[in-house]
């Protein structure tokens, strides 16, 4: 039985490649031979000219935030345009509630 699949990303491609998880080996994107990011099995990626959707998930990964099924199902709400991240930073500010934590925050 094979290993189960998992999303991988590059940015400056807006590409996702689905590849088996290994914690030892660092993936390269055959576009551009940069790193590519882990961003978990349960990954959807946005259409590459959708630049709304590419630039909400960049805030995403720099914030850490990633896409990883639990054992009830997918990851959990993620913010999915920038008006939701906007809101989502105010809320951080006003709260005092750790940036990373108001974007998987579910409202």
């Amino acid at each position: 039985m094979g290993h189960a699949k998992t999303s991988y990303v590059c940015q400056p491609c807006r590409a996702s490649y689905k590849q088996p998880y290994d914690r030892d080996r660092q993936r390269i994107c055959p576009r551009c031979a940069q790193p590519l990011i882990h961003v978990g099995s349960a990954f959807a990626a946005p259409r590459r000219r959708d630049t709304a959707a590419w630039r909400t998930l960049s805030v995403l990964l720099h914030a850490c935030v990633r896409f990883h099924k639990s054992c009830c199902g997918g990851p959990g709400y993620r913010p999915r345009t920038l008006r939701e991240v906007r809101e989502r930073m105010t809320f951080a500010r006003r709260s005092g509630v750790p940036f990373a934590r108001a974007l998987v925050r579910h409202f």
